[in-house]
């Protein structure tokens, strides 16, 4: 979900870009680490840009102030982690900001912050924990995706409230005001990315493999 320009106060426009940002810069990193050292991921990362513009390009009127849109960031924060999805998504609302009168400039660090951030990190937690568990890759992706839209909806809400009534009773309207076209929304993105899913399995199933072992190596370097 984007907030609009114009909707959010100076002070909150400042607290999310501070939050944001440290994710942004090291998002930056690891993706010229990455295709330094795995070139042949280049057509990956842009594949994941690409499913986080396009779904996120398909907006819905929804809460004034604010539209409704899936995310897309369900692949990315798959295969790459937070911070480079933080980066990607940051591209992504820099471009529909300027280009699409999507979101805002203002209102850029809380969009990365609810859908760059801090819903595909819990996309990250459902992934790890269903893999462990041994679900399936396509069910495991669709949930991941389902559950990194739902958050950035839920964040939204937060961000809103903050700045519109800090109050649970206002948190809960926009919470269900919110839910008319974010909840749909989410369910079909979860059916896409469980399709994508298939489709990988059968057809390039060593882009996991590969993500998998990138991730190990980072995970490697930061103990």
């Amino acid at each position: 979900m984007h907030i609009m320009e114009g909707f959010l106060d100076p002070l909150w426009c400042a607290v999310w870009f501070i939050i944001a940002i440290p994710f942004v810069a090291l998002g930056a990193k690891k993706i010229i680490e990455l295709v330094r050292e795995h070139p042949e991921q280049k057509m990956t990362v842009a594949l994941a840009g690409a499913f986080i513009f396009l779904l996120s390009s398909l907006k819905l009127p929804s809460v004034t102030g604010s539209s409704s849109h899936p995310t897309g960031t369900g692949f990315s924060a798959a295969l790459y982690g937070v911070s480079v999805t933080a980066f990607l998504a940051t591209i992504v609302l820099i471009f529909q900001a300027l280009l699409l009168a999507h979101g805002g400039l203002t209102t850029l660090g809380a969009n990365i912050s609810s859908m760059g951030i801090i819903g595909p990190f819990f996309g990250v937690l459902v992934w790890k924990a269903m893999m462990k568990g041994g679900v399936s890759m396509p069910i495991s992706l669709g949930i991941t995706a389902l559950i990194a839209d739902w958050m950035t909806y839920v964040v939204t809400a937060f961000q809103m409230t903050l700045n519109h009534g800090q109050s649970i009773e206002a948190f809960v309207n926009f919470l269900s005001n919110y839910a008319l076209t974010q909840i749909p929304l989410s369910v079909v993105e979860c059916i896409l990315f469980y399709m994508f899913g298939i489709y990988l399995m059968r057809n390039k199933p060593e882009i996991f493999d590969i993500a998998g072992e990138i991730a190990a190596k980072a995970a490697a370097k930061e103990a």
